[in-house]
């Protein structure tokens, strides 16, 4: 009987998921309707988890949501990727990038690349990330003659680094969930994060050298042809970014700083940065931090509501029936793995990737660790796979990011570019799951 009650659980989420309401009031809605429920059943031994004859159990998961102290560093990783994009450090990489590489084939796309991996290691803000690319690059690329599927394609995916890339915020939820430390995310996500930009940078080298009418080499004018000043400038764009990137990486992987006490260095020295550009002024830090705290009360709006449907879903037997049911499966541990990504990289064109992290990601993990699979591994395959949801429609947040930035791109041109990325990610995704060391030779 728990069973069926687990699957009408789920059917109700799907069916109200898709009725347009607010994810976080679906998801802790159901739970509190479910947990009503049990209490009204419980005399029937039908529900038999104590939890589910109070309702009072949904402020205390809200207390020990709030009161977790891994999450701290998601606020100050947001404050700090709002901050560094008022600072204007994009900006003057991009304009400096785009005079030392837009006189090569395909130069500009690589140079776009190069500024996200920068700004996917300081940010880790998807929809920052995107705007400002599309907003600062686009143009630029399109007047050079680049084909605007390309283009689009090229900013999407390099907007979406970030996601994966440390300090990325899925990793510190994911970790929080999971019960897995950040820092060995961060480490383990560093090396598949870098591959995943070789190879844009790989594919679009490639397509450049096969069709350079397509991505065009800009004209290098007088100025652009001084390359001491060229090196200075780029040197003095990229100096800003890199102290704190190892300012705010170096002193987690070096064990000098936790992840929550690096979080606090990256917004200290995100502020400083935009306070020495003079790009700080009174409104603008009002301005970070109302965008900080709306963005902030989002996230954790959509971990209540998580937190009471898996709460409920687990005092149904949820847990035990989604492990039955993988253990039952006719596959060897490396199948049942395949299974499960498999499944996250469907329900990532429908869900976005905090539902999957938050309710599917915590149930099927003690079955993969039961199978003996490293923890930081599998959580770093679900990472890539989940990376791919941001391009991949009907729900691909980046490419409404890109699509709201410019008019001038048509939505199946935008999804045209996505294409070739979202292929690159699973071939990066098949590499690491193939190679587990890409991802723990750090933990090692």
């Amino acid at each position: 009987m728990d069973a069926l009650f687990v699957f009408l659980i789920f059917g109700c989420f799907m069916l109200l998921l898709f009725s347009g309401f607010p994810v976080a009031f679906v998801l802790g809605g159901v739970g509190v309707l479910f947990a009503a429920l049990g209490s009204l059943l419980a005399p029937f031994e039908i529900a038999e988890v104590a939890e589910l004859r109070m309702i009072g159990f949904v402020s205390n998961r809200i207390f020990d949501t709030l009161s977790s102290y891994s999450l701290i560093p998601m606020s100050m990783f947001i404050f700090m990727g709002f901050m560094l994009d008022r600072s204007g450090i994009a900006e003057r990489l991009i304009l400096a990038m785009r005079r030392v590489l837009g006189p090569a084939p395909g130069g500009l796309a690589i140079a776009v690349v190069l500024i996200g991996v920068v700004l996917a290691a300081s940010t880790g803000i998807i929809g920052a990330s995107v705007v400002l690319l599309a907003t600062i690059a686009l143009p630029t690329m399109m007047q050079s003659g680049y084909a605007r599927w390309i283009s689009a394609g090229t900013v999407g995916a390099t907007g979406c680094l970030g996601i994966l890339v440390p300090p990325s915020i899925m990793l510190v939820v994911m970790g929080d969930q999971l019960r897995i430390p950040v820092g060995d995310l961060f480490m383990g996500a560093i090396l598949p994060g870098l591959l995943l930009a070789a190879s844009f940078v790989a594919f679009l080298l490639a397509y450049a050298w096969l069709r350079p009418h397509d991505m065009p080499a800009m004209v290098r004018s007088e100025r652009e042809a001084d390359t001491r000043g060229l090196v200075r400038e780029m040197a003095g764009a990229l100096l800003a970014p890199l102290l704190l990137v190892m300012a705010v990486l170096g002193s987690i992987l070096a064990g000098i700083a936790s992840p929550t006490e690096a979080s606090g260095i990256g917004a200290a020295g995100a502020t400083v940065l935009a306070w020495t550009a003079r790009r700080l002024s009174w409104n603008d830090l009002r301005q970070v931090c109302y965008q900080t705290g709306r963005t902030v009360a989002f996230l954790y709006a959509l971990i209540f509501g998580a937190s009471c449907f898996s709460v409920v879903l687990r005092g149904y037997g949820g847990d035990e029936v989604i492990e039955n049911a993988l253990y039952a499966l006719p596959f060897s541990p490396e199948g049942v793995l395949a299974l499960v990504i498999l499944v996250v990289f469907l329900l990532g064109f429908f869900l976005d990737w905090m539902e999957i992290v938050l309710i599917v990601a915590p149930l099927v993990m003690p079955v993969l660790t039961g199978f003996g699979f490293e923890p930081v591994w599998v959580a770093i395959l679900m990472a890539l796979c989940l990376q791919t949801s941001f391009l991949t429609p009907p729900v691909g947040m980046a490419l409404f990011y890109l699509r709201s930035a410019t008019q001038e791109i048509s939505m199946l041109e935008i999804y045209k570019g996505a294409m070739p990325f979202v292929a690159l990610q699973i071939l990066t995704l098949l590499l690491v799951a193939l190679f587990p060391a890409l991802a723990l030779w750090m933990l090692e």
